[in-house]
């Protein structure tokens, strides 16, 4: 038969037609979506907010278009949540802590954040955020109390030890029963929740108390309302991480650094050893070891972000070698050289990282060398306003193209490459918990 024959010619064809196209489209470097000048050379970088993505993450409409169920008609009991820490790790506990409330069916009491010498700490969540507006946001999700009922408000919640409780089945045949015998737990969610088995509507109020129902007082965004408004722009948030503290917990050894900076981190060490020969190595190429204001300025150079870019410096106190960074990148703003006063100065470290926060989401632009709490949470807030111009710096691509001996140039254009792929495919923009990926 001669038709079929022709048929099956013509779909071979338009086969291999297509997957041509589509291996141009997904691994040729100069084709339409990284926009570069039709006659540029192999060693051209334009900046790196200038290629378009085409990964995208938004919202998941099981989450921002409702409620997926409605809220059982009786509650088996009261929870707290205790966060700890900073106040992106408190952040992240509480939402947590929500969503494992909502799991085992209880009516939320406002958490306990727990006072922080170490953080120079000693505000509570009202502090911070606005109470009754993160009460409205969560209604028809989860029921959250400012008061517990008198029989229940006049002794302490039985303390539930959480740190080994991670998945749906560890939560509900462990910490359901506590709750129903004493009817007013508190517990610290563990670190690493294992919610990709939680029912639909644990997941949403998870996300909601995340994304939707904290906001700052307006005592606090009035504050970091003028903040924003006295940083020149358009400008650059800059999430640098370099303290004593992190680089000894990271037990990285640098070099070139001044005497100071390495007393500093041999005080902050104690019985966390530096790795060292093969160990340090291996333990950098995996992407360990945070960067440094030296290291972060030559891969914004790599990225052809221009030197006289206003950055804004997302960051707290006791930050090592910033001048490697302020050398190169001239116009660098703080939270000090712009908010001064006796009212700034006496804020204490959660307030203060609610302003770098509040500035960050509403950036022209977000980088950050590190993936910690604060930086999941800029980066999905700022998918969640549309902001697509977000970059983690890759710790682990500089260590192995400096261990690869590379230098100059070549170095240069090796970084550009990696940060290239990765804000194209939208890499580290927002979690997976509460956002889908959308191809454009």
């Amino acid at each position: 038969m001669i038709i079929p024959t022709v048929g099956k010619t013509l779909l071979r064809i338009t086969v291999i037609f297509f997957s041509i196209f589509l291996a141009l489209i997904l691994f040729t470097p100069s084709f339409p979506f990284f926009q570069y000048p039709v006659n540029s050379s192999p060693s051209y970088r334009p900046e790196i907010w200038s290629l378009r993505r085409i990964v995208e993450w938004r919202p998941c409409n099981w989450w921002i278009q409702g409620h997926p169920a409605a809220l059982p008609a009786k509650s088996n009991g009261y929870i707290r949540v205790d966060c700890y820490g900073g106040l992106n790790q408190m952040r992240r506990d509480l939402c947590d802590g929500v969503g494992v409330a909502r799991l085992l069916n209880a009516t939320l009491v406002l958490p306990k954040f727990e006072v922080a010498a170490y953080w120079n700490e000693s505000s509570g969540f009202g502090d911070v955020f606005d109470v009754d507006y993160f009460i409205q946001k969560m209604s028809g999700f989860i029921e959250v109390v400012k008061e517990l009922p008198a029989e229940i408000a006049s002794k302490e919640p039985f303390h539930v030890d959480c740190s080994k409780r991670k998945g749906l089945y560890d939560y509900v045949e462990s910490v359901l029963p506590s709750l129903l015998e004493h009817r007013y737990i508190s517990f610290t969610p563990a670190m690493s929740q294992r919610r990709d088995r939680y029912p639909l509507y644990a997941k949403a109020a998870f996300c909601q108390a995340c994304y939707n129902a904290l906001r700052l007082t307006s005592t606090l965004e009035k504050k970091a309302s003028e903040l924003l408004e006295a940083i020149p722009k358009p400008f650059l948030s800059l999430h640098l991480r370099f303290e004593p503290d992190m680089v000894a917990y990271s037990q990285c050894e640098y070099s070139n650094m001044s005497p100071a900076s390495l007393q500093a981190i041999d005080a902050a060490r104690g019985d966390r050893k530096a790795w060292t020969g093969e160990q340090a190595r291996i333990w950098r190429n995996r992407g360990k070891c945070p960067l440094t204001p030296n290291e972060t300025a030559l891969i914004l150079q790599a990225l052809s972000i221009p030197t006289n870019t206003n950055i804004y410096l997302a960051a707290g106190d006791g930050l090592m070698e910033l001048e490697g960074l302020t050398s190169v990148y001239t116009n660098v703003f703080t939270k000090s050289t712009l908010h001064s006063g006796e009212d700034f100065t006496s804020m204490h470290g959660n307030t203060k990282a609610a302003l770098d926060y509040y500035v960050s989401i509403s950036s022209d632009s977000y980088v950050a060398t590190y993936f910690g709490n604060m930086d999941k949470m800029v980066a999905a807030m700022r998918a969640l306003k549309g902001l697509p111009k977000t970059l983690f710096l890759s710790r682990r691509g500089f260590a192995v193209l400096t261990s690869q001996g590379l230098k100059g140039k070549a170095l240069l254009e090796a970084l550009w490459k990696v940060h290239r792929d990765d804000f194209v495919m939208g890499v580290g923009s927002a979690l997976p918990d509460c956002f889908c990926e959308y191809k454009l």
